[in-house]
């Protein structure tokens, strides 16, 4: 592999974890996040079926481009995307229908998340198969990160409890998995309803904002000592 494609994957995973998060910067897909990130188990049963469809779809995408018109490559990238969501639809429902049935609407309505389509007009339809399957990885883990950690921190102030109702997910291994941090709480009721999903994502965003902010900082100031550093030496 080459340098400039081994900095260009690097590029890919800085983007999709960080510099252009879908739900940190973007502000994409935030109907199912908001909706479904009460508790760790939710968050991460939506968001690792996000991260299937984005590393499928734009594969596939990828795969398909030299083959199509650009007059019909939008309904033939939904038409993808909808197969796919459709199948894993139908393996939830198989293999984890509890988990599907509290996901309910929320896992066919990831065909109409713009973050999916946009990765695949904006990069997968120009890129290599290797690229847009990384680009849709690195994506959907920044995707489902922000419902693990949005989920953790709603989960522990709406209940005192962390992967409550694992079994969903892990079957009877998830039963030992459940952690009770605060003994004897009787929850926090607005950190389980909607106005505790947005107060939660906004603070997520402000610190990311505030971490991007001294990182520029420290940026800037190793710039600006560089040249006295070398004037010194001279």
């Amino acid at each position: 592999m080459s340098r400039q494609a081994a900095g260009f994957q690097a590029e890919i995973t800085r983007n999709g974890l960080w510099n252009n998060n879908m739900s940190l910067v973007q502000l994409l897909g935030l109907c199912p996040l908001l909706a479904v990130s009460s508790t760790v188990v939710n968050g991460l049963g939506l968001g690792i079926a996000t991260l299937v469809t984005l590393v499928i779809s734009n594969s596939a995408v990828s795969l398909v481009r030299p083959c199509l018109k650009s007059e019909i490559r939008i309904p033939i990238f939904v038409l993808i995307i909808a197969s796919i969501v459709t199948t894993i639809e139908l393996i939830m429902d198989a293999w984890w229908h509890e988990l599907y049935l509290v996901l309910g609407i929320f896992i066919p309505l990831i065909v109409t998340n713009c973050a999916i389509m946009g990765r695949a007009e904006a990069f997968a339809s120009k890129n290599n198969v290797l690229n847009s399957a990384l680009d849709g990885f690195m994506t959907g883990l920044g995707f489902t990160l922000v419902l693990f950690v949005l989920g953790a921190m709603r989960e522990l102030i709406g209940q005192g409890t962390l992967f409550a109702n694992a079994q969903l997910m892990f079957g009877s291994l998830g039963q030992a998995l459940t952690v009770t941090v605060i003994p004897d709480y009787h929850g926090f009721l607005l950190a389980m309803l909607p106005p505790g999903a947005f107060i939660g994502l906004g603070l997520l965003i402000a610190i990311k904002n505030v971490i991007d902010k001294r990182m520029a900082q420290r940026k800037t100031a190793s710039v600006k000592l560089t040249p006295t550093a070398e004037a010194t030496t001279a």
